[in-house]
């Protein structure tokens, strides 16, 4: 396997579940909660497209 992506939104949420600052799993709770995986990952998607 090559050098994968830095940049790419997944693998930032994935940093983020190693180092604790996001859960592994979504509760699907209404609103999302603040450590939620999916508010994470649209996060950083949103943080891409502006740079």
């Amino acid at each position: 396997m090559g050098k994968k992506d830095r940049d790419d939104p997944k693998s930032v949420v994935r940093a983020l579940v190693k180092a604790g600052k996001v859960k592994k799993k979504c509760c699907k709770s209404k609103p999302r909660c603040k450590k939620c995986p999916v508010r994470a990952l649209k996060q950083a998607q949103k943080e891409r497209a502006a740079a």
